[in-house]
């Protein structure tokens, strides 16, 4: 009943609005709408989302020298965390779907074999700031750390034994992503919103709730110096 209810309500916009486009002079199109027999135009000149990003400042070379590594590191593992949500959202949307306990289990194995088999081999030869870093980004895109997943897919022993052997490493799974509080992971929002700007990366929002112009404020004050991440 609950899929009918939705199939009908998407399509109630589908009839109440017949919609034509008409190309005019470059970026200028015309719409017309067709509502209970009256047509309607309407002009518009579609524009993409552009955020203003200031140049950055650094207190010495060595400072610069360390946000070039850390951009390196975040655009090679960024697409990783990217994928993470992409999955994350359709095993949930599918797991919504099936009934059985155990058809949903089967389900989330295949989705867990898929993702190791694809790219296991690539995330071992991962350095260890490039692994924290991913640990990070899954946390920005999906809104749950890395060692959260792990427990939510697998088991709470499982997680257990995960972050105690990436810990070996020093790497921890349940590092979260907070650029208000952190300035490197504020320096990898930064290197993402200008990676988007340039189409560099594609883009997805975050899961989390901050306001990346308030950071930059924040972080570019005088008073930024005397924190310490």
């Amino acid at each position: 009943m609950k899929q009918i209810l939705f199939i009908f309500l998407c399509l109630i916009p589908a009839a109440a609005f017949a919609q034509v486009k008409e190309p005019v002079q470059d970026s200028v199109e015309y719409e017309y709408y067709i509502i209970e027999g009256d047509t309607i135009a309407r002009s518009h000149i579609d524009l993409d989302e552009v955020l203003i990003l200031s140049r950055l400042k650094f207190d010495n070379d060595l400072e610069r020298r360390k946000y070039l590594i850390l951009r390196r590191k975040t655009i090679k593992v960024y697409p990783y965390a990217k994928l993470a949500s992409e999955r994350l959202v359709e095993l949930n949307s599918r797991l919504d779907q099936i009934k059985s306990r155990r058809d949903q289990k089967r389900y989330t194995k295949i989705v867990q074999n898929y993702i190791e088999n694809q790219f296991s081999a690539e995330l071992k030869k991962l350095t260890r700031t490039e692994g924290q870093i991913l640990v990070k980004l899954i946390h920005r895109q999906t809104g749950i750390t890395a060692f959260d997943l792990v427990k939510d897919l697998k088991s709470g022993w499982r997680a257990f034994w995960y972050n105690t052997t990436a810990s070996f490493f020093d790497i921890s799974l349940k590092e979260e992503f907070d650029p208000a509080k952190n300035q490197e992971d504020y320096y990898i929002e930064d290197i993402l919103q200008r990676a988007f700007q340039g189409r560099q990366l594609e883009r997805q929002p975050s899961a989390l709730d901050y306001d990346f112009l308030e950071l930059t404020d924040k972080w570019s004050s005088p008073a930024k110096r005397d924190r310490k991440s």
